[in-house]
């Protein structure tokens, strides 16, 4: 009897190894690439002999010595449903397969940020009724080498149960091509917030290239545990060298009281995501402290503390009084301030911030943080002091190259698909002259691993975001990293939307994910699928001084330059050799742009859009696609120097 159980255990472990296993990706409801050679593959026993069925089509191969498959289905033509059948020592049916156009989309948090959170989104989510529109959602995951198939992820239709967590940009992308197509589209979301450029390219990529091959030479290929520790170790040091002392939660009780010393404890700007300044990128619970002077008769009155939004969870205390809280991490904080916690003299506001994961901290306008007293108030933005007392160690996508690349993109090679939608860059503003470099390094390796040519690559310039007041004055991160993005175009088939019209200067997920949609699909439309149009906006070519003034030529102008309302244009700086940009008037004329300033006699340059925020420039063609950002200077920016590093 033992004897019989240990042999049906055997047989059963057996057979189990035998069975044919497909990649996550090749599951129901999937959508393949039509009019192209389709690549199908999946794992056997060595050496096992596997049948494909598709349509009309019937494949035979046989598993290699590590039991891979692959076999190439001829191309099809756009329909469905189908099934596609894998024949091995079992049988795999996978049902209700369309053909049509496949498009990944990859990012960071603008391209995963989903539906519901857009604009109008009650209204989208309850018109969505697309059964051919497919969303395939890669979870996240992090490896250190590159792995065979995805943590998990599956197909799912655009309907109103659905598609709230679709990515927004992906799907709104997919409705317009579907409604110019009435083909099937699928979309394949693998992206993940705050992340940067250099986790997303192979490491391949990186020893192949003469500007990053050092770099990766010293990164051992390890796994994530041995990262973990590295990165644990290399957090919690650097946090005590911002602060001064350990992480710790010894003695916090005391922090919310108003007679606790804090002197000792480093300070903070607030508004704004902890991990833009000295944190750096950390989830856990940090302590934040203002001390304010009141008046006795500002103490006397009714107050209202608004402390603009908190990332994730916040206790807050006056005084050493709890006045409110809340876990909702994008809500305005307002809580009344009962009568006699206020006094004149010295008073303690201290926030308590649980960040669970993203951004971190008091974040939003600094017009929403104050305390409101009806008929005055007082502001509240500016330093705070903070004490780290807890992290949560989790190894991040940015701690070494490649991460993500190995989880969340080699899994799906080679996949057939028409083209990749792209929105990231505001990871990487700190490097943005590096970006010039890894940008288009990532994009060349993603084309060589697909083996696909050089499919379409389609990107989201970044919109604006007033996040270090960055201007010509003292020079802006951001506008660099638009820069780079634009430069990327010399790649072939490449094309970017720009979003300068629609961004927020105080969010940096702005809600308007419908037209980033429009707009990439207008540059599909036109490069891809046969409908010529306008699809883009002025984009800077060339310039001639004449005297005090400079004269700007510009390409894709489609039916001529213009500004919303004919109104004044905005936006454009001008400066002489001293390199100090001045506020500019600027003119259409012919199609062309005419800059002066009274401030500079002998002009050599101009900028256009060049900070931060860049919310009030103006300059559009008549088919109401906004101009890039751009300089025709070539001097030295403030990013130029900074490389990429991996922590030791």
């Amino acid at each position: 009897m033992k004897k019989s159980v240990i042999f049906i255990f055997l047989l059963i472990s057996v057979l189990a190894n035998a069975n044919v296993r497909m990649p996550l990706i090749f599951s129901d409801g999937m959508v393949l690439q039509r009019d192209k050679q389709i690549p199908i593959w999946g794992f056997a026993d060595a050496n096992e002999s596997v049948e494909i069925h598709f349509n009309k089509q019937i494949k035979k191969t046989i598993a290699d010595k590590n039991g891979k498959w692959t076999v190439n289905l001829n191309a099809e033509k756009a329909g469905g449903p189908f099934e596609l059948i894998i024949i091995g020592k079992n049988k795999i049916t996978i049902k209700n397969v369309l053909v049509g156009e496949v498009w990944i989309c990859s990012g960071q948090s603008n391209m995963e940020f989903q539906v519901f959170k857009t604009m109008n989104a009650e209204k989208e989510i309850a018109a969505a009724n697309y059964p051919m529109i497919r969303h395939f959602g890669v979870a996240q995951d992090l490896s250190g080498t590159p792995k065979d198939d995805l943590k998990q992820g599956k197909w799912e239709e655009a309907n109103k149960e659905n598609v709230g967590n679709f990515t927004a940009v992906g799907y709104y992308f997919a409705r317009k091509l579907y409604a110019e197509l009435k083909i099937p589209i699928g979309i394949i979301n693998t992206s993940w917030g705050g992340t940067n450029v250099e986790t997303w390219t192979s490491r391949e990529a990186f020893e192949n290239s003469p500007d990053f091959k050092a770099m990766i030479a010293d990164v051992p290929t390890v796994d994530i545990n041995a990262i973990f520790e590295t990165y644990k170790k290399s957090v919690l040091e650097n946090l005590k060298k911002v602060q001064g002392f350990d992480v710790s939660m010894e003695n916090e009780e005391q922090f919310k009281n108003a007679n606790f010393q804090d002197k000792n404890w480093p300070e903070i700007k607030v508004p704004s995501l902890w991990e833009n300044q000295q944190i750096g990128n950390i989830d856990g619970i940090v302590w934040m402290r203002k001390t304010i002077v009141l008046t006795a008769e500002q103490a006397k009155k009714e107050a209202i503390l608004h402390l603009a939004k908190v990332d994730d969870e916040d206790k807050t205390y006056v005084n050493g009084v709890e006045v409110g809280t809340n876990n909702l991490w994008d809500k305005l904080r307002v809580y009344k301030i009962p009568v006699n916690v206020l006094k004149e003299g010295t008073n303690v506001i201290a926030v308590r911030i649980t960040d669970y994961s993203g951004g971190g901290g008091i974040y939003g306008d600094s017009a929403d943080l104050k305390i409101d007293f009806k008929d005055s108030n007082l502001p509240l933005e500016g330093l705070w002091k903070f004490n780290v007392i807890k992290v949560r160690i989790e190894v991040s996508p940015n701690s070494y190259p490649s991460l993500l690349y190995n989880a969340m993109v080699n899994p799906l090679v080679p996949y057939a698909m028409q083209g990749v939608l792209w929105y990231q860059g505001e990871a990487n503003v700190w490097r943005a002259a590096e970006y010039k470099k890894a940008f288009p390094l990532m994009i060349t390796d993603w084309r060589t691993k697909f083996k696909q040519g050089n499919f379409p690559f389609y990107f989201v310039q970044l919109s604006t975001f007033d996040e270090f007041g960055g201007n010509s004055q003292k020079g802006s991160r951001w506008a660099e990293l638009r820069e780079a993005q634009s430069e990327t175009l010399k790649l072939p088939n490449t094309g970017m939307a720009v979003t300068t019209d629609i961004g927020n200067a105080k969010d940096i997920h702005p809600t308007n994910k419908q037209d980033i949609g429009l707009r990439l699909a207008a540059i599909a439309m036109n490069n891809l699928y046969g409908k010529k149009q306008v699809h883009s906006g002025p984009t800077y070519k060339s310039q001639e001084i004449k005297g005090s003034q400079i004269i700007l030529t510009f390409d894709n102008i489609g039916s001529g330059l213009s500004t919303p309302n004919n109104d004044e244009l905005k936006g454009f700086e001008i400066a002489g050799k001293d390199k100090v940009f001045h506020a500019a008037q600027a003119i259409i004329k012919d199609n062309k742009i005419i800059v002066s300033s009274d401030k500079v006699q002998n002009p050599v340059a101009v900028h256009y859009g060049w900070a931060d925020d860049d919310t009030t420039i103006n300059l559009f063609n008549k088919e109401k696609f906004p101009a890039s950002p751009f300089r025709t200077d070539n001097w030295e920016m403030i990013a130029a120097n900074e490389k990429y590093k991996v922590s030791k």
